[in-house]
């Protein structure tokens, strides 16, 4: 499924689970999966690692032909700047790839300065 998110394919997102401590990741991976389930841990069938995943709230219905709900899922790929500091994305970052301090339920995330570049700019306090 698309990894370019809007709010209308988020709208039944109740809760985010994050499985990493978000700290050392600049970035993270999003993308809608079908999966049989609304409210537990999703199967993972890419290579890399699941970091999160989104729950939804009761009012979100399956697809009615498949069956399948669509959710949020957040990964990284091996090749990653976490994995890879001075690989591929030691500067930019992949398309679906957003900050995972501006996600929050019902929000696609935002693409930062973290995000996009692997340093960090820090405010200085010099007089």
């Amino acid at each position: 499924m698309s990894s370019l998110l809007t709010e209308s394919d988020l709208i039944h997102e109740a809760e985010v689970v994050w499985l990493e401590n978000l700290e050392g990741l600049d970035y993270v991976r999003q993308a809608l999966d079908k999966t049989r389930r609304r409210n537990t841990k999703p199967p993972y069938a890419r290579d890399g690692r699941m970091v999160g995943y989104a729950l939804l709230n009761e009012d979100a219905s399956p697809d009615p032909d498949s069956g399948l709900y669509k959710r949020r899922v957040f990964f990284l790929l091996p090749h990653d700047r976490d994995s890879l500091p001075d690989g591929l994305y030691r500067e930019g970052a992949p398309g679906e790839a957003v900050d995972p301090r501006t996600i929050v339920p019902g929000k696609p995330g935002a693409k930062t300065s973290r995000s996009q570049s692997s340093t960090v700019a820090v405010a200085s306090s010099a007089p």
